[in-house]
């Protein structure tokens, strides 16, 4: 006999069962942009399924653990119903399906492409996210749970970043089509995660004492964009069989925001990896130029060098990594045959494709760690991508670094002081404290640090809830500002000194050093900028355990060049990032000592890498393009730095 039984008790019954929630949430989205679903070639390979972690308390909006979109359209006055994607209805059939007229369908888009971002970022860190903390009235950091996200925030061709609300706003306008909306395009909504993910591990990459600093912010964004194209397999084979197995000829996988670029009066893509469209609407592949680095000084063109740098070091890979493909297909020729590619072929070509790519994403990614806390380089960029991945993978069997390393010579980005380019001499040296038979040193100052730490970093490791990862390493980076503190206030100037000689940093009591704010007691004012443990899975299934710790310091309002006061002032600054391994030395007792592997640092008394600041911002000055006066018009605007950047592109 048929009985009802209600839904709250089908809940418990699960519940009593131990069923699981499910792994992933399925959500429907563009691939690239909505004008590829307007074209018969590419229609069918537009729509791609994002698979999501499943966050359980997930609230309308969506609003989650790390991101909460807020749906309001100023130039309309108007709140749109914030979508739920708990619903039963939509759960049943994998969210809304694309619509460019549906708001809550560009709710769906906008949260789950910046997720998906999100997890590639934590999967290559090896620990949680964290957004750039806020300022309260008393200039304290406060911590930023969600980073908020407006799909129709402006009605202008533009979408950008903004660190000042901690918020991703994307615009919408009038194209020769149709309305375009930036909140739909793939690749723009990557590209401002990527920046608002890069903001929170380096906040102090936004300034103007390099050519090279918001240019790298911006690379590194596209970057993360184009790498991102290569986990769309409907998409990657569809384009793998179009150039037939040839990703340098033009493809959707190298191109980034077509629409966008082709609504704003462009012959096609935004921006491109591998070439360009000319003045008659015909593209051209690029060829590498060694001097155009020196020439290039406005931030998109500038890091559109470091684009072509990494993404030809992938294409050479993806070459000799299919070499043995394309010969068993060949029959021993390495020409294939014409006629269309067979779908096998097809297969394992987008097998290796997805490997290199993904390798070259998660390279891209943990290189963060290993950068210095500002003013960073292209060459810079390439000896941490060096180091990274050379302690992830000791024996680079496939030659993924020789690869790195013959495109950026290519393309003229070669790291200052350097006399070759070998691999031995772009890592990082070590920075190891050693006692005579060469263990670590258990009384160094800088082992002591890390010790001091040891306790709050372990328990930071085993917590779920981001807030308290967040307080766990607040209050780490609070005992270890102490620590430092109590270092320099003692009569012990032996293990003062030496820490200063491994950071860089300026820590002597009344100093008198131009720029330094010293306090009462004639103690240098410094910041322990960061403190982040993590775990790396190794391919061969070991775990990487470091602990990174950044310190800088900052010489306040000096004269941007002596002999004219009118180019005005800025801050010079310097410091360190110290590379821990957690587990460097076990003693006979069983403890563990952890063992300072790298110290890449910014002395702050450099007079060289101080004339370099001058001459740059010299420079900015007498030709009229200072980056500041260019883009920034007001202190408000200044502080907005990636909405006037991208409203010029």
């Amino acid at each position: 006999m048929y009985s009802s039984t209600s839904s709250q008790d089908y809940s418990q019954k699960a519940i009593e069962q131990g069923t699981k929630r499910p792994p992933f949430r399925r959500l429907r989205g563009y691939a690239f942009d909505p004008s590829l679903s307007l074209k018969l070639d590419t229609a069918a390979i537009n729509q791609r399924i994002f698979n999501i972690p499943w966050e359980s308390e997930l609230q309308p909006g969506p609003r989650g653990e790390y991101l909460e979109v807020i749906d309001f359209d100023p130039a309309s006055d108007c709140w749109y119903e914030p979508v739920d994607l708990n619903d039963p209805n939509l759960l049943a059939q994998d969210g809304h399906p694309p619509s460019e007229g549906n708001p809550q369908f560009h709710q769906q888009m906008v949260y789950a492409v910046a997720m998906n971002t999100i997890c590639n970022f934590e999967k290559a860190l090896g620990r949680q996210v964290q957004w750039s903390s806020r300022e309260d009235a008393s200039k304290r950091e406060e911590f930023v749970q969600t980073l908020r996200i407006y799909p129709h925030a402006l009605r202008a061709a533009n979408a950008y970043y903004s660190p000042q609300k901690k918020a991703l706003l994307f615009g919408y306008f009038q194209g020769p089509n149709g309305m375009v909306f930036s909140c739909l395009s793939q690749d723009i909504v990557t590209h401002e995660t990527t920046h608002a993910l890069l903001d929170g591990m380096h906040r102090r990459y936004i300034g103007d004492n390099h050519p090279d600093t918001l240019a790298f912010h911006e690379a590194f964004a596209d970057l993360v964009a184009l790498f991102q194209h290569f986990t769309f397999p409907e998409v990657l084979k569809h384009q793998i069989s179009r150039t037939r197995g040839n990703l340098e000829a033009q493809s959707l996988l190298s191109e980034l925001a077509h629409e966008f670029g082709v609504a704003t009066g462009r012959y096609g893509a935004l921006r491109s990896a591998i070439g360009d469209t000319d003045d008659k609407g015909a593209w051209q592949p690029v060829q590498p130029d060694p001097a155009r680095l020196a020439q290039a000084l406005e931030p998109h063109e500038r890091g559109s060098i470091l684009v072509a740098a990494m993404f030809s070091a992938f294409l050479e890979m993806y070459k000799l990594r299919s070499v043995g493909i394309v010969c068993l297909a060949s029959s021993g020729t390495g020409k294939l045959p014409d006629g269309a590619l067979h779908p096998v072929l097809v297969d394992e070509l987008a097998s290796v494709a997805t490997k290199t790519a993904r390798h070259f994403l998660h390279m891209a990614i943990r290189a963060l760690d290993y950068c210095p806390p500002f003013d960073i380089t292209f060459g810079d960029y390439l000896r941490a991508l060096v180091t990274a991945d050379y302690d992830m993978v000791p024996n680079d069997r496939h030659g993924y670094r020789v690869a790195l390393i013959e495109s950026f010579r290519r393309w003229g980005i070669l790291p200052d002081g350097l006399k070759t380019l070998s691999e031995e001499q772009l890592r990082w040296p070590y920075a190891r404290i050693e006692l005579a038979d060469g263990s670590p040193d258990p009384t160094s100052v800088l082992t002591a640090l890390a010790l001091e730490l040891s306790g709050l970093v372990q328990d930071s490791l085993y917590q779920r809830k981001r807030s308290k990862v967040y307080e766990t390493l607040w209050r780490a980076r609070i005992r270890a500002h102490a620590y430092i503190e109590d270092m320099m206030k003692s009569s012990d100037t032996v293990r003062c000194m030496e820490f200063m000689r491994v950071t860089g940093l300026e820590l002597r009591r009344n100093g008198k050093v131009e720029g330094l704010h010293y306090d009462r007691d004639g103690l240098p004012s410094f910041e322990v900028h960061a403190v982040q443990p993590t775990l790396r899975v190794m391919p061969d299934g070991d775990i990487l355990k470091q602990l990174i710790i950044s310190i800088t310091q900052r010489r306040r309002k000096l004269p941007a060049n002596l002999d004219n006061k009118a180019m005005g002032s800025f801050d010079f600054p310097g410091g360190c990032t110290l590379v821990f391994d957690l587990e460097g030395d076990v003693q006979d007792s069983g403890g563990v000592i952890p063992t300072l592997r790298y110290a890449i640092k910014r002395p702050l008394i450099d007079d060289k890498r101080l004339a370099v600041v001058r001459a740059h911002r010299s420079m900015r000055y007498d030709t009229g393009v200072a980056l500041r006066s260019t883009y920034f018009n007001t202190e408000a605007d200044s502080a907005e730095p990636f909405c006037m950047l991208h409203s010029n592109h």
